[in-house]
């Protein structure tokens, strides 16, 4: 989860109430204190709720779940003043795009680190490092409109930020640190993606790097914001960071937008969002009869909209910021949070059973015994994990029975594992440090196709590994558990070609063993032959 730092003079400022306070009450609203410094307090948050990744965001919900301004906030947006054409090329690179102007917003030191760091935990959060989502922030007085939103030749050249001479936008891909780094974005496309001014100055190569010229710096008062993506999550930063730009005095302005068919459209819609939602509902969600009164009150501390429809029902205006609620239950969860849980009384269960262990427990601590006893050390690493980790540091090929995070908060966790083996191959990568040999094993969960799997893998890695011992350790798993397999040859690429075997169980393949393939050993660091196995439990 992102961990924002906020700075006690701006949090004192926006809310008007002292650090203390703050500091004791905002774990109530769904956050975790990593950390309390002299000057600033490091705060943990749950990545559904982005609009809370700057200091900005946490002094708004505090206002109103302190009652010092409770209810929907209101953000005015001036008709615009300043256009943006599209051509059509950019319609097959990165084609959404949100446009937004900013005015009057003072800034200091503090608060351009916060609007910086505002904009890399939105690229983490909702843009998958970038690739769905990039922000960018721009000094309107160093540009002139109109502006244009255009597919450039790679040889197009400009002064690009933290540089002072020009480089080529295929330069800055081979060159540039953010160029290196988010080069696989734009791999395979023939044009870049460029904004630039009427007199063909540069305000940004996304989602790559901003041009120097628009940098933001003290004596800016006037913003352009551009948002650019692959998805609608486009439009929710859009709205996180100028109703942001907004709580620091700002006033936001459209931009209209013209793509290259001629239409045109207003890319920013602040107007909250109106769901119904039935009291029953709440009833039964939170477990205690509550007034339409009580409600309504919670609802305004956690900066909603509500009007009682006067038949049960209630009409909730939901913030456009607001990107975790999806449905009334979301909204029954602020509820909750308005209430407070240490409030909602403790009811026992109105029936009583027996418990005892479940099937899957049973198996996994059956499993868990045998290969302690086998030698073999248990692990429990991360269940998320990567593409380029799961699939190409194995050399396996990407399949489509992956669950992908909607909103990754790292790049190194964007997808839930389909089988745990890799994850094993990163334990032994991180403990080269350690004597050999090492041998572990895990038991754990998996998803595939989104259903929840259990399976057990082992790996084992020293310089005499071969696939005997491999083949030993199978065995001896199977006699213990009184299973009879089969092996057949395999054709996983993980594994070396001649060393490696399906196993077979009643005629269905339930796993795989064998001597990893030299190229994964390498991919993961490992100097070592390294043996492993895995296979499903719920087979």
């Amino acid at each position: 989860m992102p961990i924002i730092t906020l700075p006690y003079k701006d949090l004192e400022e926006l809310t008007g109430i002292d650090k203390d306070t703050i500091i004791a009450r905002v774990p109530m609203i769904g956050a975790d204190i990593e950390r309390i410094e002299e000057e600033s307090i490091d705060i943990e948050f749950f990545p559904d709720r982005p609009d809370l990744y700057s200091v900005e965001g946490v002094a708004r919900a505090m206002r109103g779940f302190l009652d010092l301004e409770t209810g929907i906030s209101d953000y005015e947006v001036k008709p615009y003043d300043i256009e943006i054409t599209m051509d059509a090329d950019i319609e097959n690179i990165r084609p959404v795009f949100g446009c937004a102007v900013v005015r009057g917003v003072k800034f200091d030191s503090n608060s351009i680190k916060t609007l910086m760091d505002l904009q890399e935990s939105l690229h983490w959060g909702l843009g998958r490092d970038r690739k769905k989502v990039s922000i960018g922030v721009h000094d309107l007085s160093k540009v002139q409109p109109p502006f244009r939103y255009i597919a450039a030749d790679p040889d197009f050249e400009f002064i690009p930020l933290d540089f002072t001479e020009p480089m080529s936008m295929r330069e800055i891909l081979e060159k540039h640190p953010k160029g290196v780094k988010f080069a696989y974005i734009l791999e395979g496309f023939e044009k870049y993606p460029l904004i630039m001014d009427a007199n063909d100055n540069v305000l940004s190569f996304p989602p790559i790097i901003n041009g120097t010229l628009t940098m933001v710096n003290e004596s800016t008062t006037d913003l352009l914001v551009d948002v650019t993506g692959l998805s609608n999550e486009v439009y929710t930063a859009m709205n996180i960071v100028t109703t942001a730009l907004a709580e620091r005095g700002g006033e936001i302005e459209y931009v209209k937008v013209t793509r290259a068919d001629g239409s045109e459209e207003i890319p920013l819609d602040l107007v909250p969002r109106s769901k119904i939602l039935a009291m029953s509902e709440i009833d039964e969600l939170i477990g205690m009869k509550l007034s339409v009164e009580e409600v309504i009150k919670q609802l305004n501390r956690m900066g909603f909209g509500a009007k009682d429809m006067g038949n049960g029902e209630l009409e909730i205006l939901v913030p456009r910021y607001r990107a975790d609620i999806l449905d009334n239950p979301d909204i029954i969860e602020d509820i909750a949070i308005g209430i407070g849980f240490e409030n909602i009384p403790a009811v026992f269960p109105m029936n009583a059973t027996v418990g005892k262990s479940h099937e899957v427990t049973e198996v996994g601590s059956a499993i868990m015994e045998i290969m302690t006893g086998l030698g073999y050390s248990q692990v429990m690493p991360f269940t998320l994990t990567s593409e380029k980790i799961h699939f190409d540091w194995m050399c396996r090929e990407k399949t489509d029975d992956v669950t992908y995070v909607l909103h990754p908060i790292s790049e190194d966790q964007t997808m839930v594992r389909t089988t745990i083996l890799p994850n094993l191959m990163e334990i032994l990568s991180m403990n080269q440090h350690r004597e050999l040999p090492q041998r572990i094993f895990e038991v754990g969960d998996v998803v595939i196709d989104g259903m929840n799997g259990l399976r057990l893998a082992a790996v084992s890695i020293h310089p005499q590994a071969n696939f005997t011992e491999i083949r030993e350790l199978v065995d001896a798993l199977m006699r213990e558990r009184m299973v009879d397999y089969e092996v057949v040859v395999s054709d996983d690429p993980a594994f070396m070609e001649g060393r490696r075997a399906d196993i077979i169980v009643n005629g269905k393949k339930i796993g795989v063993m064998g001597e990893f393939f030299p190229q994964v050993i390498v991919n993961f660091g490992l100097g070592q032959p390294v043996l492993g196995f895995e296979i499903d439990l719920m087979e």
